[in-house]
C-alpha cells in the first residue's frame, strides 16, 4: 500500500497545486465557476498523477485541454512548465497490424456468414458474443479514451483508471471529513 499511499500524497499535491494556480486565474469565483475549478484541477491532478503513461490520462489531458483554451496555463503549470500539455497526435493509440488482419479477416468471415442460413434456434455462443460486445461498448465509453483502445488495453486501463479513481475519492473524502471536523 505504499505505492497507493505515494500517489494518494502526490494527487493531492497537485490537485491543491491546481486549485491555488485555478483561484490565481480567477479573482471572481461563483459557485459553479468554484465547481467546475475542482473538477478540472481533480481531472489534471489525477491524470498527471501517471504522468501519460497511460492512454486514460492522455486522453483526459486532450480532454481538458480541448473543453477550453485557458485550461492549457492551468495544465503546463501543474505539470511544471518543462512538458508541453498541448494536444498532440501522437497520443493517439495506433492499431497494430495483426489487429487490422484479424478484424478484416473477421469481416470477411461475417459476410460468409450472413450468406450462409442460419437455424431457428439460437446459440449461446452468439448470446454470449453480443452480451460481451455490449459490455465492451459500455466500457469504451467509460474510459477516457476508451473508443480508440482494443479489448486488452482497455482491460488494463480501466483497471488503471479504476485504481486512480479510488485514490481520488479516498483523498476528497477525506479532505471533506477533516474539513466536517474543523467547522462546527
Amino acid at each position: 500500500m505504499c505505492n497507493s499511499t505515494m500517489l494518494k500524497q502526490e494527487f493531492l499535491k497537485k490537485w491543491i497545486k491546481g486549485l491555488h494556480i485555478y483561484n490565481n486565474l480567477n479573482k471572481c469565483i461563483t459557485i459553479s465557476d468554484r465547481k467546475k475549478a475542482i473538477k478540472l484541477s481533480a481531472d489534471v491532478a489525477i491524470a498527471s498523477t501517471r504522468k501519460a503513461t497511460t492512454h486514460w490520462s492522455k486522453a483526459l489531458m486532450d480532454d481538458v485541454v480541448s473543453r477550453d483554451g485557458n485550461n492549457i496555463i492551468l495544465v503546463q503549470q501543474i505539470l511544471g512548465g518543462g512538458q508541453n500539455a498541448e494536444k498532440n497526435n501522437s497520443g493517439l493509440i495506433t492499431c497494430s497490424k495483426r489487429i487490422l488482419r484479424k478484424s478484416h479477416n473477421n469481416i470477411i468471415a461475417c459476410r460468409k456468414a450472413r450468406r450462409r442460413v442460419v437455424p431457428r434456434c439460437v446459440k449461446s455462443s452468439s448470446i454470449a458474443r453480443k452480451l460481451v460486445k455490449n459490455k465492451t461498448r459500455m466500457l469504451k465509453s467509460l474510459v477516457p479514451g476508451g473508443q480508440k483502445m482494443d479489448g486488452n488495453c482497455l482491460i488494463k486501463e480501466t483497471l488503471d483508471y479504476i485504481v486512480s479513481l479510488r485514490v481520488q475519492v479516498d483523498v476528497m473524502r477525506r479532505l471533506a471529513n477533516a474539513a466536517e471536523r474543523f467547522d462546527p
